[in-house]
């Protein structure tokens, strides 16, 4: 907080993320995560700074089977750069240990115990003193085009694979959140998404996690053409439809909204190594971006008498899928820096 900035709630938060999401021996090198922190730590706007980092449970970063001394080395680490930790990512997918949510048995059990390990580090770090907010995010881990074989049938499966992923998170104290994105099967689409949180029914427990990038394409029916909100050949001409368009897909989601990533999108997809194709994640000022990223942003932390919801302790930049180019650039941080911050500043508060 500074006399220009008031508001110190949300806490702004970078994810240590982009250095490993779409890297690999099919794309760039990975980028570590101590290169990742410096990188956050050396970003400044106006005096203010990253209070925090989101990180992904997965080697190099860190392993989903970390033992008690790492952990310990781990908070030491991030404590000594003056950060905290936010959300986590458990690696549920199968080439990372997990299996789909909508698999066989053995898959589905997979799934669950990534779910539980990721949930184990989370508590640790809470009780380390060093993660004071956040949640554990997870998706479907499976692809849309095997869902669309048994749309209802494959959603059930998820949802109870879910369940038992709720288990695990109340039993470490923790809440789940699950990602709004297009290339994740029985997620990829709002209203399927509303549908699958619904089935789980575990409101307290597993929430939605929305990132800018990815939502935008939820208005466009991109893999799901039957739940566009937005008319079929949309050319962005129209401001005011494609307002409308974000008030609907926003009222539909906010409600579940636990966790939220501030981002940029220019309506196309991308896809980097073995990631699939979804949101491509711009950067604040790319002339093709197509969110105002201020305004679009109170659709998810105001309420709809239009007051800050104050449900959102943390924000987080997710980057995923730039260029290591792009990400070693001091530019970019203090670029994205001064775009969460202009968010806090419309729609944060001050405690």
């Amino acid at each position: 907080m500074t006399a220009t900035h008031q508001n110190n709630w949300p806490k702004l938060h970078n994810a240590a993320w982009p250095g490993l999401v779409g890297k690999g021996p099919d794309s760039e090198p990975p980028i570590d995560l101590d290169t990742m922190l410096d990188l956050t730590v050396a970003a400044e706007v106006d005096g203010v700074k990253f209070e925090g980092i989101d990180l992904f449970l997965f080697d190099p970063h860190v392993s989903i089977d970390i033992d008690d001394d790492g952990l310990k080395r781990l908070a030491d680490k991030v404590r000594a750069k003056g950060l905290v930790v936010g959300s986590v990512v458990a690696p549920v997918w199968p080439p990372t240990g997990g299996g789909s949510a909508m698999g066989g048995e053995s898959e589905r059990k997979q799934f669950v115990e990534q779910v539980r390990k990721g949930c184990r580090i989370a508590a640790a770090l809470r009780k380390l003193g060093v993660r004071p907010y956040g949640i554990v995010r997870i998706d479907s881990a499976c692809g849309v085009e095997d869902w669309y074989k048994d749309p209802e049938g494959n959603q059930k499966k998820i949802a109870a694979t879910f369940r038992e992923a709720c288990d695990m998170a109340e039993q470490c104290g923790e809440r789940l959140a699950a990602e709004g994105e297009i290339c994740w099967g029985g997620m990829h689409s709002w209203r399927r998404m509303v549908q699958l949180l619904e089935m789980v029914d575990r409101p307290k427990t597993l929430g939605f996690q929305a990132d800018m990038a990815h939502t935008l394409l939820y208005t466009m029916g991109y893999n799901a053409p039957e739940d566009r909100i937005l008319p079929e050949g949309f050319g962005w001409d129209s401001p005011q439809t494609f307002e409308a368009a974000y008030r609907q897909l926003t009222a539909a989601l906010r409600p579940w909204t636990i966790d939220f990533h501030v981002a940029q999108n220019d309506a196309t997809v991308k896809g980097s190594g073995s990631h699939d194709k979804t949101g491509r994640h711009c950067l604040p000022g790319d002339p093709n971006g197509k969110l105002d990223i201020v305004r679009e942003a109170g659709y998810w932390l105001r309420d709809d008498a239009g007051q800050p919801t104050r449900k959102i302790r943390h924000i987080c930049w997710d980057g995923c899928m730039f260029s290591n180019e792009v990400m070693h650039r001091p530019q970019t941080w203090n670029s994205i820096l001064a775009a969460m911050l202009a968010v806090r500043d419309a729609h944060g508060w001050r405690e």
